[in-house]
């Protein structure tokens, strides 16, 4: 890591830390997952640098390189300035129609790039698609952790994701498409994105999207087209 020098935390989580570097010769930044060496190492960090390293779409964060140092695997990044999706329609509620196409088509194309290529995302959300900092922001998919290869593994049968996303599908501990489980996370960032809420949501049992997603009745509101 001698030629990057940290700039700022940006992040944690169960991974690690995620930090600002700056490219000492360059002075270009990126964003760099640092992984500590041991049993944090798993299939999910494995699958995450073999998938997204075969990845390069403008939709998609760019893979750099590994690095290891004595105490941690990093991986280099693209570093998307403008910050998360979510944060973007926290601020403004919800999306206007134009916005909310403006982003989806991003969105889509990205994933349909991965699904060309064989890779099935599997925790599409908010939280995971950045922006950079341009005016007419590019979205920009991330965090492939969760990721399957259908070339390189075998079909996908865990529940995986984040729950409010999750496809109804993928609840049953069957073998499932993850690439239709990623068109359905798609759907519902798009209802978030233009309702400012989610659509499968119980107060009275928040945890058991199964039942929510399966009684559920929810018409659109009427101020969309």
């Amino acid at each position: 890591m001698d030629r990057y020098e940290v700039v700022r935390d940006i992040g944690s989580g169960n991974f690690g830390v995620a930090k600002l570097v700056r490219d000492v010769r360059t002075k270009e930044h990126f964003a760099v997952k640092f992984i500590e060496r041991g049993h944090k190492i798993d299939e999910h960090v494995q699958r995450e640098i073999m998938n997204h390293r075969s990845l390069k779409h403008p939709n998609i964060i760019r893979f750099k390189e590994v690095v290891l140092t004595p105490t941690h695997l990093a991986i280099v990044m693209e570093y998307a300035s403008g910050g998360e999706l979510f944060q973007r329609i926290c601020n403004a509620g919800r999306f206007s129609e134009d916005e909310g196409r403006f982003f989806f088509q991003q969105l889509i194309s990205g994933v349909s790039y991965c699904h060309s290529m064989q890779v099935c995302h599997r925790d599409l959300k908010l939280e995971n698609t950045l922006l950079d900092g341009s005016v007419a922001p590019r979205l920009k998919i991330c965090d492939f952790g969760y990721s399957k290869s259908s070339v390189l593994h075998s079909q996908p049968k865990s529940t995986v994701g984040t729950p409010a996303y999750i496809a109804p599908e993928v609840l049953s501990r069957r073998e499932y498409d993850g690439k239709v489980a990623d068109v359905w996370s798609c759907g519902v960032t798009l209802y978030v994105m233009l309702v400012g809420a989610y659509p499968f949501e119980d107060p009275d049992e928040p945890r058991n999207f199964r039942k929510t997603i399966s009684v559920s009745t929810h018409p659109f509101p009427p101020y969309l087209s």
